[in-house]
């Protein structure tokens, strides 16, 4: 199949799905073109089976915010009639979904017209921040009650967006998903962590686009609490608005040597796979695909019980849940977990094997293959 995917490019978890996902499609046999004003993060350029589209948006002194969404419409009509794109994939239902079905509308009536299905993927934010702003809720509802197919990465997300919205059309769950060869405890762990555990500290990691909603602070304060208890160090990866917050506060408490801001990283695996525990203390998460990432490499994830994320770990046994903002317990449970080397190697292993038995790409990605065939065909 050809299929043209659109996605926030940025370090954001929707933007890590969407190019995961084309590159696994890529992978096995199909055609995947990129529609965005950039190139996703996680895409390397020399992938076969990968073309990248970028949406140029003209600025005009007319207008204060150029019209992306227009921009982008017009942008995925023409690669669909340039390449025969049998559907659209896109991620984000605002303003992505509405842009398709913009570039649907423009392909039925040119001249040779013809019927370009589309598929809405819900993350979440989507949902939960943008289309509850009423100025938007309409457009969002409508846009989701036109697409050919819609998928939500959550059962928690597809029941609130139902009753929230109250939309009309089915939405079927499908997981997100990992590539358990390519995430997993590297053979060499103990020499790769040297470089950031040379006194055999422990090792806590915290992965995010550090906005808000994942309570950066919350992770030092934890991560506070558990260095008092055992010689421990902090990863950070990634970055955004709330870093600067993060790094004073690890200053005022003393522990900022011990706080490692890594910035960036396009092969997060490398850095997963030498930690011991995960901190993920969101005040929501309509997934928790960290979560699920650091599972993969054997990581055991402390995270909030919030959303989807109790559909992706089970508490006691893959990982720990907590309430939104009891930074105690979740330090705690990491206190426990650390100072226990057998239960600890346990939990990790149970944390692979739960992510092996139900979302690595080998059983997602053809989801995604069936979907997509049944939206073609019921388009056709």
């Amino acid at each position: 199949m050809k299929i043209g995917i659109t996605c926030y490019p940025t370090y954001g978890g929707s933007g890590v799905v969407a190019t995961e996902l084309g590159l696994e499609l890529a992978q096995r046999g199909q055609e995947i073109h990129f529609i965005s004003y950039a190139q996703p993060i996680r895409l390397r350029g020399q992938e076969p089976n990968i073309h990248y589209h970028e949406v140029e948006v003209s600025r005009y002194p007319l207008f204060d915010y150029p019209p992306y969404d227009l921009a982008l419409a017009t942008r995925m009509a023409e690669v669909a009639q340039l390449y025969d794109l049998d559907l659209l994939h896109v991620h984000y239902a605002i303003p992505h979904s509405v842009s398709a079905l913009l570039a649907r509308q423009m392909l039925a009536d040119s001249p040779r017209g013809r019927r370009l299905p589309f598929v809405t993927t819900l993350h979440g934010t989507d949902i939960t921040l943008v289309g509850l702003d009423r100025s938007y809720l309409p457009i969002t509802r409508y846009s989701i009650n036109q697409s050919d197919g819609v998928t939500a990465v959550s059962n928690y997300l597809r029941d609130r967006t139902l009753r929230v919205f109250d939309v009309k059309n089915e939405i079927e769950v499908i997981y997100n998903s990992v590539n358990c060869d390519v995430y997993c405890r590297p053979k060499n762990s103990v020499e790769l962590r040297l470089e950031y555990a040379p006194n055999e500290e422990r090792l806590l990691v915290h992965l995010s686009n550090f906005r808000p909603v994942k309570r950066l602070t919350d992770v030092i304060e934890i991560f506070d609490r558990v260095r008092k208890q055992v010689p421990s160090r902090l990863l950070l990866i990634g970055d955004g608005p709330d870093r600067s917050v993060a790094e004073w506060l690890a200053v005022q408490k003393g522990i900022h040597e011990d706080v490692l801001f890594l910035g960036k990283q396009d092969q997060v695996q490398d850095k997963l796979g030498i930690a011991d525990v995960l901190l993920m203390p969101s005040e929501l998460e309509s997934f928790g695909l960290a979560a699920l990432e650091g599972m993969a490499c054997e990581v055991v994830p402390i995270a909030t019980r919030t959303g989807g994320v109790a559909e992706v770990i089970e508490h006691g046994v893959s990982g720990y849940l907590a309430d939104v903002g009891d930074v105690d317990t979740m330090a705690r449970y990491a206190i426990d977990l650390l100072n226990d080397e057998s239960r600890l190697r346990t939990m990790g292993k149970a944390a692979r094997a739960a992510a092996q038995a139900g979302f690595c790409s080998s059983k997602i990605v053809p989801q995604y293959e069936a979907f997509y065939r049944r939206v073609v065909e019921r388009s056709s």
